[in-house]
């Protein structure tokens, strides 16, 4: 049984057709928000273009790829310290994974890592048919 159900296993009768959109708001109310690491912004642009900034300082580039599966973009980072000794560690550069579920509608750009930063530029394009029509009045 899903969130979206009733208690007699039945979907409400205003979902039909909109299974994905709760197929993602149960996935958002289940996912676990203890996920810290590594921390991370969602840096808004204009209404068409956001980026999403890591903070990855302690991997090189070779460490971390990022890759799209359907709408779900995976960073995922690996760490090497196993070979290293130390007498404090302060800084973390454990192995992580973090998934962002973007909209059908937003595409994956440029993708760069700088001074400790990774950055992953999305773009949110609408097409023709759903931007705004103006009329001109006669």
């Amino acid at each position: 049984m899903t969130l979206f159900d009733d208690i007699y296993g039945r979907t409400f009768p205003f979902a039909i057709g909109f299974d994905r959109t709760f197929q993602l708001l149960e996935r958002a109310a289940t996912t676990h928000p203890s996920v810290q690491y590594p921390p991370y912004n969602i840096v808004k642009e204009d209404d068409e273009n956001f980026s999403i900034e890591l903070a990855v300082a302690g991997f090189d580039k070779k460490d971390i790829s990022v890759s799209k599966e359907k709408e779900v973009l995976i960073i995922e980072g690996k760490s090497d310290e196993s070979e290293k000794e130390f007498v404090h560690k302060g800084l973390a550069a454990r192995a992580f994974t973090r998934r962002f579920t973007l909209s059908d509608d937003v595409e994956v750009g440029k993708v760069k890592y700088s001074n400790g930063i990774l950055t992953v530029a999305l773009t949110r394009v609408v097409p023709e048919e759903d931007k705004p029509v103006e009329y001109k009045i006669s």
